[in-house]
């Protein structure tokens, strides 16, 4: 179980803090009158949209909102602040964010395209896990760039754990047939493993992709596999439609929401759940190792709010 402290509360709030200026930076105080209501609303409308909340997401968010503030005979930015919060939380998962744990290994494939964060996600997840008193085995599946191999070699290093790979240009179902092997020999808890970064329509790696995956499942229990897409939250909308192709594709068991402390866009985190109904498992804060933090949407919508 995830244990959630004032550490990482405000960890979560100082990464958020472009998303949450955005939003709130140009709300005044909603008065009780009915065209301060609707001029502060269209601001707050405005400033969803502009957190990549989404046009629709947002419109229904405003509709409940507006609903809710007309029962009111008078009103505060404490009133109109925990009643989009909580309108919100509403449209968040309520599923469990946990990574899969098993009697019996557990394989966790990291998958998206490059410079989403993907290795050093998987590096961070990989020190989380350790610091649960796991036993962790690393996979350096991307062959299609060298400097992957070596990337997660000298992550290997670091965190005191071994690595399985192969060759520049080696067949990388191969690797993770040869890694889970190992993995499962060495009583491992979690094999994670690295996989080349691609676009949705580049059908060579994405065929690599699916055979990487048919491997783990003729090895693994299929219950025992988790597919975590990573999505770089700078870029908003745009990360979505990867991630709704990607799970079109191979399916995804679980979102990572990395570079959040970069953007304004933070309302991509709600609305990807909302549309894909998927579950975001953990969100990146900044670039420390402890900067990889698992989703809490109260602490989440909070520090997005208050």
């Amino acid at each position: 179980m995830h244990t959630f402290t004032k550490n990482i509360y405000e960890r979560i709030k100082k990464g958020l803090k472009k998303t949450h200026d955005k939003i709130t930076k140009n709300i005044g105080k909603i008065l009780p009158t009915s065209t301060d209501w609707e001029e502060n609303l269209e601001q707050i409308e405005e400033a969803l949209i502009e957190s990549d909340l989404g046009v629709d997401l947002s419109m229904n968010v405003l509709e409940k909102l507006r609903s809710q503030l007309n029962l009111l005979k008078e009103i505060n930015n404490d009133d109109v602040f925990n009643k989009m919060g909580n309108i919100l939380k509403k449209h968040l998962l309520n599923s469990s964010r946990e990574l899969k744990e098993k009697d019996s290994l557990v394989v966790v494939i990291f998958i998206g395209i490059n410079g989403t964060g993907k290795t050093t996600t998987l590096a961070k997840t990989a020190l989380n896990l350790l610091n649960s008193n796991k036993k962790v085995m690393l996979a350096a599946c991307d062959t299609f760039r060298a400097a992957a191999i070596e990337q997660i070699s000298l992550w290997g290093e670091k965190l005191n754990v071994n690595v399985i790979k192969g060759n520049y240009g080696s067949d990388a179902a191969s690797i993770a047939f040869d890694a889970i092997d190992s993995a499962k020999a060495k009583n491992m808890d979690y094999l994670l493993i690295d996989t080349a970064g691609r676009l949705h329509n580049s059908k060579e790696l994405m065929e690599e992709l699916k055979k990487i995956i048919r491997i783990c499942n003729n090895k693994i229990p299929v219950d025992n596999l988790e597919k975590l897409f990573i999505l770089d939250g700078t870029t908003g909308q745009n990360g979505f439609h990867q991630a709704k192709a990607f799970s079109e594709s191979v399916g995804i068991n679980g979102i990572v929401v990395t570079k959040l402390d970069g953007t304004a866009k933070g309302g991509i985190v709600i609305a990807i759940e909302d549309q894909l109904q998927i579950p975001v498992k953990y969100i990146g804060v900044g670039e420390e190792m402890e900067d990889l933090i698992p989703f809490n949407p109260d602490y989440f919508i909070d520090a997005m709010l208050k």
